[in-house]
């Protein structure tokens, strides 16, 4: 079997590991910077071009897709769908995932517990309507568009808030606003599903003194064992944007388990170094079996 991973730098722990996972396989894996991928587009069908040479015979891709190149990447991973080959994460699943906004709206429409979020159109005058509505300070303050813990602002009063909120609509910058979960203690979960069962759960907790958890902030990973209602969520989550692999993030609260994001993409390093379960392996293992289901169809899965 002959898999790609599309990565813009073969350099990454994840790119690694699942390259090394594909041999350990048994199978020829090769490493495709989708940034410089040429997409083809004709009456004989659809190609990519990569280096100057079509590419041929992929059987599967794991789309390893950056935030700051969602559309060029989905682009090509769509290219590589319609080509017959089987996307560990589907194109649209990727591009629903990247909206916060609308991957949001779709776990509120499942009916999923998530911290209480507001958007709004820029309006002068609205910052203290804005932050009432997620029950007051301390609140959140989201860049849309961040990622890795950049662009999260804590406003622990109202007149910080309504600073902070006028700072980015002056600089026409989307945000959301979202309720500040106490309990929560500035840790979070972030369960590992893959193929509809959650291989792999740790529980991270931010640097002392800082409120975001995530390890590119400096924050410590632990293993944790789900409860019920934690891996229902994880799953629940994932289903809902029809990601086969995610990285689910929750926050622990006195509500139970709640939503703050679903990655497409998500990192192994943390995952497999708290957990010390092969989470490559098992997105190798999940390959197999859908390439095994695509050829048994006759037909292209994923489009």
């Amino acid at each position: 079997m002959k898999i790609a991973i599309l990565s813009r730098n073969p350099n990454l722990y994840s790119t690694k590991r699942l390259l090394e996972a594909v041999h350990a396989a048994g199978h020829e894996g090769m490493v495709i910077n989708h940034s410089i991928c040429d997409i083809i587009i004709e009456q004989e069908g659809p190609s990519i071009i990569y280096k100057g040479e079509k590419i041929t015979n992929v059987d599967a891709i794991i789309p390893r897709i950056g935030a700051s190149v969602t559309f060029y990447g989905t682009a090509v991973v769509r290219q590589f769908e319609l080509m017959g080959a089987f996307s560990v994460v589907n194109s649209q699943a990727i591009v629903r995932s990247r909206d916060k906004l609308r991957s949001l709206q779709i776990l509120s429409t499942a009916g999923l517990g998530m911290p209480k979020t507001a958007f709004t159109n820029f309006s002068k005058g609205g910052e203290k309507q804005l932050i009432e509505q997620v029950g007051g300070a301390p609140l959140i303050i989201k860049l849309l568009e961040g990622t890795q813990g950049l662009g999260v602002v804590l406003a622990e009063t109202k007149k910080a808030g309504q600073s902070v909120i006028e700072a980015f609509h002056g600089l026409k910058a989307r945000i959301i606003v979202q309720e500040f979960i106490k309990e929560a203690k500035g840790a979070d979960i972030r369960a590992f599903v893959v193929n509809g069962k959650v291989v792999g759960a740790m529980k991270r907790q931010g640097a002392e003194g800082e409120f975001r958890s995530n390890l590119h902030r400096g924050g410590m990973a632990t293993v944790i064992k789900l409860s019920r209602a934690e891996k229902a969520a994880a799953l629940g989550a994932a289903k809902a944007l029809g990601l086969d692999v995610a990285g689910v993030d929750m926050l622990q609260s006195a509500r139970g388990p709640l939503i703050l994001e679903v990655n497409s993409s998500p990192g192994l390093e943390g995952i497999e170094k708290a957990t010390g379960i092969d989470i490559a392996g098992e997105i190798i293992k999940f390959i197999e079996g859908g390439v095994k289901r695509k050829r048994n169809s006759g037909r292209v899965t994923n489009q």
